[in-house]
């Protein structure tokens, strides 16, 4: 459905703007006045067109946890001041710099206008706002305490945008390392390897078996690499498309809480994310089995969130969530202990963030180790195939000097 662009005056003379969809310009209108808005002008945008591509292709519009953390400090500060929520919607689409949170603060701007609770023309505006962030902004508005709510999501944005910058940058130097090792062998093997072949064929004396695995190795690459490549391309297609099916993300999801390494930092780091956001709904008044759906949907790897998922059932019929926790034997022991100390102590929440920002700090000590393990392994791996390569070529020629 086409989208339009307007702007008009309300049912008090004050200007509006925004954006409305309809089957033309009439259906548009038609709208717009039942809303009780006169448009003075009114014109189809593109935005409708990248849309629907978007969905097509199977885009989502997405903000980062730091600009969506600076944006909802903003709001918090605004508030706090006394701002009415129009004017800080209005200021916050002004200042942002992110197009897609401008476009998102307009249309919420005209629906709190039009008397829409902010969290319902938030809900609107998936997956730009999460679930999490919903929550809390109804609970308060409910409770009068917005501007208090704010502040606490912007915490724990900005505390989940520096774990995210944290493995982002850890994983940088790896993988740019792995890129060019891997461009550098393959530039060996396709174009110098063969040439010096070709010379030593010429020489006419028996080579080495290093030398004869590699000119093997460089003439299979050359006849078949269009197949490797195929062959790796369908793989990871078959895949992809395992894991899209419920049982296949379940094993798949099992095997990477299994991997020597990664999978225990993956653990960390689930931990650390799922008792933060815990923590954060417990603390803004969201009951404790919303706040359980909330943060177990929030989970990427499924046997944690299917775990979670049967700690709130459990919690629901009356049980103890450490107790479950502890018997689902998914999450480190840590966890269930500390949630065991808060559901007695009457002080959870608190609780919880001291679990995150010890798995918080075990995320940090384990990518520094990880980094001081996977540094020097990828010099000594691409240096061994350097090695290698350099040996076999230089053996014949060692071979063939000896003999004159």
């Amino acid at each position: 459905m086409p989208l339009f662009e307007y702007t008009g005056l309300d049912s008090q003379g004050r200007k509006v703007s925004g954006r409305v969809d309809g089957a033309g310009l009439k259906a548009a209108t038609l709208k717009l006045r039942q809303k009780g808005i006169y448009p003075t002008d009114l014109r189809e945008t593109a935005e409708a067109e990248t849309r629907e591509s978007a969905r097509l292709f199977g885009l989502k519009r997405k903000v980062s946890s730091a600009d969506l953390a600076s944006t909802t400090r903003q709001m918090g500060t605004l508030l706090s001041a006394g701002l009415p929520l129009d004017e800080v919607l209005d200021t916050v689409a002004e200042q942002t710099d992110q197009a897609v949170l401008t476009r998102a603060f307009s249309s919420i701007r005209e629906e709190v206008r039009q008397g829409e609770p902010l969290h319902a023309a938030l809900a609107k505006q998936r997956p730009i706002f999460p679930d999490l962030f919903i929550s809390m902004i109804r609970v308060g508005e409910s409770s009068g305490t917005l501007d208090q709510v704010l502040h606490r999501l912007a915490d724990f944005l900005d505390e989940q945008a520096r774990i995210k910058s944290r493995i982002q940058a850890a994983l940088a130097y790896p993988i740019l390392m792995t890129l060019v090792g891997t461009g550098v062998l393959i530039f060996l093997f396709l174009f110098v390897v063969p040439k010096i072949t070709r010379m030593l064929d010429e020489m006419g004396q028996a080579l080495p078996l290093p030398t004869k695995f590699l000119i093997a190795l460089s003439q299979g690459l050359a006849d078949w690499w269009w197949l490797l490549l195929l062959i790796f391309i369908a793989a990871i297609t078959a895949l992809l498309r395992y894991r899209r099916t419920d049982a296949g993300r379940l094993k798949t999801d099992q095997v990477l809480l299994r991997l020597p390494l990664y999978g225990r930092l993956h653990l960390q780091i689930a931990t650390a994310w799922f008792s933060r956001t815990l923590g954060t709904l417990l603390q803004s008044g969201i009951p404790l089995l919303n706040s359980l759906e909330i943060a177990g949907e929030l989970l990427t790897n499924r046997v944690l969130r299917n775990a979670i998922t049967t700690a709130r059932r459990e919690v629901q019929e009356g049980g103890s969530l450490a107790k479950h926790l502890r018997e689902t034997a998914v999450f480190p022991p840590m966890l269930a202990q500390i949630t065991a100390a808060g559901e007695k102590s009457g002080q959870l929440e608190p609780m919880l963030f001291r679990v995150a920002e010890t798995y918080e700090h075990q995320t940090d000590l384990s990518i520094t180790g990880l980094l001081a393990l996977l540094e020097p392994l990828l010099i000594l791996v691409m240096g061994s195939i350097v090695g290698f390569v350099v040996l076999a070529i230089l053996l014949p020629i060692f071979e063939a000097s000896q003999g004159f």
